[in-house]
Parts: structure tokens; sequence; C-alpha cells
């Protein structure tokens, strides 16, 4: 299961979306996630599932990289989808014990289910096709305007970035403890999954010593190179927009013209 977690994790290749200005990706990915919610018909599903497919086309990212990052979140989604097709009120069609299925609860389950595959799928691709240097300096950038109200963003970015970095590191570190401890005669395997859950618990001190001992070993680094904040840095590489940026936001802007007058 920790080697399908793929989300948070750069996906290097070389690709239109990879170039793509990082600012342009991120607004563009809240300009995608604000257009899910503009539409409840299924004309609107297909529009935005045919974005999501053209982008991961142009991205150069195989699907089934994308499929194997949903499958931690598959309990998430199908919990959802249940609580939906339970508790939705409206015409009956099938009853058990005291839940009861309604046609209604059927339709939004299904189109919860859809808007939550595309979100996941759309965020993904954000950080499949921006490294992290690059995404910190972009929401640097789209939220400079915060400094005006003290609002530490550069601080705010570097633990974003940070955080995303450390996804497969920590991934890696609890990889290597639990070989550790399979050699030892742990089981993490067998048994229901309550059982498999109680065995995962001595992997927790371990995981959380070697978590503080790499952020420990961070902050001294960061502190032997005097840095201080965003305070007066510069950049070795500014961002700068280019035409395909402004290609990208044409379609956004389009994506979200069809979203709103779809019938």
């Amino acid at each position: 299961m920790l080697k399908d977690i793929t989300i948070g994790q750069y996906y290097p290749v070389d690709s239109v979306i990879h170039r793509l200005d990082p600012r342009t990706k991120f607004l563009g990915t809240i300009m995608f996630i604000v257009s899910l919610f503009l539409f409840s018909s299924f004309w609107g599903f297909l529009l935005c599932g045919g974005f999501v497919i053209f982008v991961t086309a142009l991205a150069r990212i195989p699907a089934g990289y994308l499929i194997k990052g949903m499958r931690p979140m598959l309990f998430l989604l199908l919990f959802m989808m249940a609580f939906s097709l339970l508790l939705t009120p409206g015409e009956v069609i099938g009853e058990w014990w005291i839940f009861s299925v309604t046609k209604e609860g059927v339709y939004t389950a299904f189109f919860m289910g859809l808007r939550l595959v595309m979100l996941i799928f759309g965020s993904s691709l954000m950080t499949y096709t921006t490294t992290p240097n690059k995404l910190t300096s972009g929401m640097e950038s789209v939220f400079g305007f915060l400094k005006i109200f003290k609002v530490p963003v550069h601080e705010l970015a570097m633990m974003i970035s940070i955080a995303l970095r450390f996804i497969p590191i920590l991934l890696e570190e609890t990889n290597k403890i639990m070989k550790a401890q399979q050699a030892r005669g742990a089981d993490f395997e067998s048994g229901g999954a309550i059982k498999r859950a109680k065995a995962l618990v001595p992997l927790l001190v371990p995981l959380f010593v070697s978590a503080f001992r790499r952020a420990g070993e961070l902050a001294e680094a960061m502190e032997a190179r005097c840095y201080h904040g965003g305070e007066g840095r510069t950049r070795m590489k500014p961002l700068k927009y280019g035409i395909r940026d402004l290609m990208a936001y044409l379609m956004l802007a389009g994506l979200i013209a069809g979203c709103i007058f779809i019938p």
C-alpha cells in the first residue's frame, strides 16, 4: 500500500505541462476545482473528464500512475459515496435494516464519486508536473499580495514545499522499518484489518524519531547556510510567463465558461 502513494511526488519527464509556469499550474488547479462545482449534469462531467484526460496526455503521465495514486484514497471515496447513497432522502428503491436507498441517493453518490476522483486527479497533476522548488516560488508569487497584511507568505510556501519533499522520504523510511521488523518476525500481512492496523503501531515510534531527526538535520543545514526567510532573497531563475501560459489560461477560461453555460 505504501508503494501506491504517489500524491505529492514529482514525475520527471519533459512535456508541455511540465514547462508551464508554476503560477499557471497553481491557479489552473484552483480554477479546475471551482469548475467541478459549477454544473450538475452529465455533460459537465464529460467536459471536465475530457479536460483531465487531455491534460494528462499532454503531461505524458501514464494513466496507471494516476490510478495507482488513487488506491490509498479508495476507502475515503467509498465511505463518502456510501454515506450519500444511504442518507439521501427521496424516492425509495430499496431498503436494508434502518437504511433506505433512494433514486436521488444513487444519483448523488455516483456524481459525488466522479467529482472527488477528478478533483484528486486534477490536484495531483500539479505536483506530478512541478518540482517542490518551483511550486514554492509559484505559491509565493501568487499569494505575494498577502505580505501587505503581514502574512509570512515565503515561510508558509517553504513549509508546504518541505512537507511535499518529506512525503517520499518518510515512505521510504517506513518501508525500511517494516522490512527490518519483518526480518525480526513481525507480521504485517496476515489477519483482518484491525489486526493489521495494530501491527503497524510499533512502526510509529521509530518513524517519529526518524522524522524529528531529519527535521533537526534540515534545520541545522538551513542555519549553516544563513537562511533567514524571504526578506531580501533573490532568485537564480525568475518566473516568466510565456505564450503557452496564455494558451493554458484561455483553455481554463473556456472550461469554466463551458461548465457555467452547459445544460
